[in-house]
């Protein structure tokens, strides 16, 4: 079975008002005190059924912000934080703002979200948001500098249907003959696993791996496979359970979970329940048909 230190606890659901995901569990009022009050009841109940590890972003709302004020006045000292730079938050506390968040790999703004970042949080793990293939990242030698000269330990999330070559380009990245990234944090879940590969090269490498969207944002959970439907009610659990043991593979380090309620929570950590070797067919979908259908998701 999985254990509870394979899950980290996302914080994207929760730290804004409006977010590209389906079955999420927020109150009537998102307003920033409702939300604040609600990130730290999950984090409370996280933290007491064993989540060690939390994982924000800049482009997050105020997901920093909620989870320093959590980290002070309970006093916790054992979590483990991780977040990203290279989004900002944009949507001005709006569900139906036009955009959202926006995308920037530039010098500047690592400079700007690394000192907004550490203001509020003492991370262990500083990641560059959703790198492919075509980031100005990967020709910028001063941004490359700058980062190995941060002292944090440097990670990169992926997206997009060329996770794979994003993958293993930015963990060829050194500096003084030393690699960047020991981190990496990419999508894979049941309909999607096409990182798969890069990933165990990754983890056999030592690269700490994470899955990120292991519901495929939320879509596993509200509209599963017949196959992952009919295995949760074999094991009595809920479809969200089951995509979750079954991103928990031999080289992921740490799966990432996002509900936006303690309810979903407790559904979530169902998957702790469930055998190592789940018997699933193979659901695989295209890579960039599944993308194409994420981009058509609609933030709500």
């Amino acid at each position: 079975m999985v254990s509870i230190n394979r899950f980290g606890l996302g914080l994207a659901a929760l730290g804004r008002p409006a977010y590209l995901n389906v079955g999420r569990d927020l109150p009537r009022d998102r307003g920033v005190e409702s939300l604040r009050a609600r990130t730290w009841d999950v984090l409370d109940a996280a933290y007491a059924a064993g989540v060690r590890r939390v994982d924000a972003a800049r482009s997050y709302g105020l997901a920093e912000e909620f989870l320093a004020g959590w980290l002070a006045e309970r006093g916790v000292s054992d979590v483990s934080v991780s977040s990203k730079w290279g989004y900002a938050y944009v949507g001005e506390w709006r569900v139906d703002a036009a955009v959202h968040e926006v995308k920037e790999h530039s010098l500047a703004r690592f400079r700007q979200q690394w000192d907004e970042t550490r203001a509020l949080l003492d991370v262990d793990l500083y990641q560059v948001h959703s790198l492919t293939e075509d980031s100005p990242l990967f020709a910028d030698d001063a941004l490359l500098d700058a980062l190995a000269a941060s002292g944090v330990r440097l990670g990169f999330s992926t997206s997009g249907p060329d996770q794979a070559a994003a993958i293993r380009r930015g963990l060829a990245l050194e500096r003084s003959g030393v690699r960047l990234f020991t981190a990496v944090q990419a999508t894979w879940n049941v309909l999607e696993p096409s990182a798969g590969p890069a990933l165990a090269e990754a983890h056999a490498e030592g690269v700490h791996v994470t899955v990120k969207e292991a519901m495929a944002n939320g879509r596993l959970a509200v509209n599963p496979p017949g196959a992952v439907r009919e295995l949760a009610d074999a094991h009595g659990v809920g479809p969200d359970a089951v995509a979750l043991a079954a991103a928990a593979q031999p080289w992921a380090d740490q799966v990432l979970i996002g509900p936006a309620s303690v309810d979903q929570l407790a559904a979530n950590l169902r998957a702790l329940d469930l055998p190592d070797a789940l018997d699933l067919p193979d659901l695989a979908r295209e890579p960039r048909r599944y993308w194409t259908e994420r981009s058509r998701m609609t933030w709500n």
